[in-house]
Order: C-alpha cells, then sequence, then structure tokens
C-alpha cells in the first residue's frame, strides 16, 4: 500500500511536471497564433468561446476571461446571433462540414466588417465532434474597395456608354478588350459578344486589315494617331468616323490601344453636298462654269498625253430673253430644265455638260472627232425643236444655236479651243440661228 501511494504520489508528481514543461511550448503557440494576422478562436457545441487570439479580444473589446465561456451574441451584447451565422455553425458541429464563405458582423462601437471566414470541426481524441474552429480574416477595406470600384466602373461605364462616340480598346493580338454601346450598335451584336473578339470577325477583312496597320503603327511609335476613316455599319451603310487612337500599357506590360471614334456621317454628307453645290448647276442639276472649266482642263492634258481627239459644241438657246419677257422667268426656267432632259438622252456617261451662262452651255466629248460632234449637235438641235416644254404653252417652241470645233495640234491649251467654238456658235447666231457652225 506504501510502494501504490508513492506510486500514485510519483505520478501527479510527473503530470505537474509535464504541465510545467508544455506551459512554455503553449505560451509560444499562444503567441503564434496572436501574430498571425487572422481572428482565431474555438468554440463548444453551445457555441461558447473556449480559445480567442488577441485579434479577436480586441475586436470584442473584452480580456480572455471575460470571453471563456460566452457566445459571440453575449460578448457583443445582443440576444441571438444572425440566422445565417446560427446555421453555418450548426452544419460545422453536428455535420461535420467545414466551411468558408463571408461574413459580416456588427462589432459594438465600430462600424460593420467583413471577413472571410473558414469555420471547420474540432474533434477530440476519439473523433468525436467537441466544438469549432474558426479562422477569419478581416476584408473589410478590400470589400469596401471592390465596392468603390464597382461604383466606379458603373459610373464609367454609363458616362462611356453616352459619349457620342465609338469607344473600344483592342489589344496587340487585335482582340477587343473594351467596347461600349455605341460600338455594340455598330456591330449589331451586345457587348459580351465583342469583348476577346478579333476585329477580323466583327467587320470586312479587309476594313480590319487596314484598321490594324494603323493599331499597330500606333503601338510601335507610341504615338497617337487621328484622321478620318469609314466603316460600313450593322445594316452594310458606310459610316465615317472622326477617330483619334491613342497607346496604352496595362500594369502587366500588355499593349494596347485606346479608341475613340465620332460618328461625322451627317458632316461627311453635308461637305459632299456643299462640295456638289459648288461645282452643280442648281436650276439644271448640271455642271455650273467653274466645274466645266475644271474638268475641261482635266480633259485636255488627257488628250495630249495620249493623242486622242476632244471636240467641244458651245450652244445658245435662241431668244431666251424674249421668252423670259414674255411668259415670265418661271416659264424660261422650265424651258431651260427640258432643254438639258433633251440633251441627256442623247449625251454619252464620259462627256461634260455644263451650264456657263444665263441661257449658254456646253458640251465637251472626250473621244469624238469633230464630225461625230456635229452629228450630237445636229441631233440636239432637231430634237430641240420638236421638245414641248410647257405642255399649258402649246404655241412655244424653242430652238438653239450650236458651234462645234475640235481641238488642233497646235492649240497651246484648253481656252484656244474654247475660244473656237464661241466663235463658230457667234457665227451660227449671226447666219440666223437654228443651225450649227463648225470651225
Amino acid at each position: 500500500m506504501i510502494h501504490a501511494r508513492h506510486r500514485r504520489q510519483g505520478g501527479a508528481h510527473d503530470m505537474q511536471d509535464n504541465a510545467a514543461q508544455l506551459e512554455p511550448a503553449l505560451d509560444s503557440y499562444r503567441l503564434l497564433l496572436d501574430e498571425v494576422g487572422a481572428f482565431i478562436y474555438t468554440a463548444d457545441l453551445q457555441g461558447r468561446y473556449t480559445y480567442a487570439n488577441r485579434l479577436v479580444l480586441e475586436m470584442l473589446g473584452r480580456p480572455l476571461a471575460q470571453v471563456i465561456g460566452k457566445t459571440f451574441a453575449e460578448c457583443v451584447g445582443v440576444s441571438a446571433l444572425d440566422e445565417t451565422i446560427d446555421d453555418t455553425d450548426r452544419r460545422v458541429m453536428h455535420d461535420g462540414e467545414t466551411i468558408a464563405r463571408e461574413e459580416t458582423h456588427d462589432i459594438p462601437g465600430d462600424q460593420a466588417r467583413t471577413f472571410w471566414s473558414v469555420k471547420k470541426p474540432l474533434r477530440d481524441g476519439e473523433g468525436r465532434i467537441v466544438g469549432l474552429l474558426g479562422i477569419s480574416y478581416d476584408i473589410t477595406e478590400k470589400v469596401q474597395l471592390e465596392a468603390r470600384l464597382r461604383e466606379k466602373k458603373t459610373l464609367l461605364d454609363a458616362v462611356l456608354d453616352h459619349v457620342d462616340a465609338l469607344v473600344y480598346m483592342k489589344d496587340a493580338s487585335r482582340h477587343f478588350r473594351y467596347a461600349n454601346q455605341r460600338v455594340a450598335q455598330m456591330f449589331g451584336l451586345p457587348v459580351e459578344q465583342i469583348i476577346d473578339r478579333l476585329d477580323s470577325a466583327l467587320m470586312p477583312h479587309e476594313a480590319a486589315d487596314r484598321f490594324w496597320a494603323i493599331d499597330q503603327a500606333v503601338i510601335d511609335s507610341q504615338q497617337p494617331y487621328a484622321a478620318e476613316v469609314s466603316l460600313p455599319d450593322a445594316a452594310g451603310h458606310l459610316r465615317h468616323f472622326w477617330s483619334v487612337i491613342v497607346p496604352w500599357v496595362d500594369a502587366e506590360g500588355v499593349q494596347a490601344v485606346v479608341g475613340m471614334s465620332t460618328d461625322i456621317t451627317a458632316l461627311h454628307e453635308l461637305q459632299e453636298e456643299l462640295q456638289q453645290q459648288a461645282r452643280t448647276d442648281s436650276l439644271t442639276g448640271c455642271a455650273n462654269r467653274r466645274r466645266f472649266f475644271e474638268l475641261a482642263e482635266i480633259e485636255y492634258a488627257r488628250s495630249r498625253r495620249h493623242g486622242s481627239s476632244l471636240s467641244l459644241i458651245a450652244i445658245d438657246i435662241d431668244h431666251f430673253k424674249q421668252i423670259n419677257d414674255h411668259y415670265g422667268h418661271p416659264t424660261g426656267d422650265l424651258v431651260l430644265q427640258d432643254f438639258v432632259g433633251c440633251c441627256r438622252g442623247i449625251l454619252r456617261e464620259i462627256d461634260i455638260f455644263a451650264r456657263t451662262g444665263g441661257e449658254e452651255f456646253c458640251i465637251l466629248l472626250p473621244c469624238a472627232s469633230l464630225d461625230a460632234a456635229r452629228e450630237i449637235s445636229e441631233r440636239i438641235r432637231t430634237m430641240t425643236m420638236a421638245c414641248q416644254p410647257v405642255d399649258a404653252l402649246p404655241s412655244l417652241r424653242i430652238s438653239a444655236s450650236f458651234g462645234v470645233s475640235s481641238l488642233g495640234t497646235a492649240d497651246p491649251d484648253f481656252q484656244v479651243l474654247f475660244a473656237r467654238a464661241d466663235r463658230a456658235l457667234y457665227a451660227a447666231k449671226q447666219q440666223g440661228r437654228n443651225r450649227t457652225v463648225v470651225l
């Protein structure tokens, strides 16, 4: 008995010695858990804390002695936990699940904080679940930053989608990395079907290659580019844009271009219309005097270069002033328009027809001999006499005088040919009008 007592006393001393030896190791583990930068705790099956590291204690604002044996709800002064949190703990402690999820808690004296928590069952030596182990990382600032970034992205998307321009980004492999709603409307596709697609899959290959050559030059030179570009839209209509393309490099060093293309189709059409008006006679629709001489110089140079013939017909509608005085200017306008219509039915597409004065016209005939020009002149003269320009005025008949000439080998410029045809016209008028004179 004495020996047994001694053995029991010796065993107790051994346990005390072992505990004394383990204490420094436990202190080291506690210190480590306090410094890992995570919220670490354990709880029993009733959700009462059995351990909490320094960050948990600081968050709760209590020392360890006031935390052990209490639930989180009791520590923060609320009557019950959020239902979803209770369910999470139940799944860990009763179903043995390991759960990783984002959680938000209202902390006394502080704003609501968001954590990324991993909870797993805590087991005893025989494998029975006796509680849970929780490790949480405070991601409040990360979540807030992401929320701000989402807000900024939403705002930026709203701005870019309402900018009256196509805004896009393409990387150095010709893939779209961003496109606003204007780009989507242009291609007739949702934005999601544009991102990460090749430019050649969204537009005609010729246009895609042309734009890629520009993009590549911008990437290589790292200099912006600005010019007018044209591209058919989803309906096949040609659109014109003023495009500004600038180089861009992301944080990982990936090179790309950012483009902003403003639709100037209406302006482009207006410019063309103004140019057309500047070179077209508004009443008759044929070329005006200025445009006629511009084209005449081009045809003169071509005739000299190729040794081809070039003829000119100068025309004057007979007694046109009397028509205006007797019937009025609106009737005179109808006469001019009807005369032009008669001429167009006879002339070729390459012929240049112009109103060079009030009732004066010129027809330049490339690759036409003098005889051919005389024949055309006579056909127009005959048709003019047969026309009835105003149905309400059956008695109104018109005629015209014609002067015809061809470019000679000695003619130093077009003005010489023009002057000779004008002299022939004057001779036709002097000889009684309604005739063709050739010089």
